[in-house]
């Protein structure tokens, strides 16, 4: 099971990605970043893999520095990884799976437990149509 959050670089306070103002985002090199903090990356052409305990993370490099960028999660840990790096970069975290900023201080609220009652939700939805 896997599902995407949008790490954000900015000025602002984000509360909703609706109000996001463009001119406060900051470029920055995430992969960089991100990469530094791990052990296992695997890099095929633009497409990066980095596995951990019982966790993947995948997204797409860009030879630009960039002020947003989305990534694939499998498994309950990488979030808690990205939350952790988020926290000393001072990034924000959009996790589209329940369609809110992440709250980094709390992440069990909003984060991956979240992520699978939405996923029953819909599962049921369906079984029921």
């Amino acid at each position: 099971m896997s599902w995407e959050i949008v790490l954000f670089n900015s000025k602002q306070k984000i509360d909703s990605i609706e109000n996001i103002e463009e001119d406060l985002l900051i470029p920055v090199d995430f992969y960089s970043i991100i990469e530094q903090n791990f052990e296992n990356v695997l890099v095929t052409e633009n497409h990066v893999e980095i596995i951990g305990n019982d966790y993947s993370i995948e997204y797409f490099k860009d030879d630009d520095l960039m002020s947003n960028l989305m990534l694939t999660l499998y498994g309950e840990n990488a979030l808690f990884e990205i939350i952790r790096i988020a926290k000393i970069n001072d990034w924000q975290i959009y996790d589209s799976g329940i369609d809110k900023m992440i709250n980094l201080e709390k992440p069990a609220e909003n984060g991956y437990v979240n992520f699978y009652k939405y996923l029953e939700q819909i599962l049921n939805t369906e079984n029921k149509n």
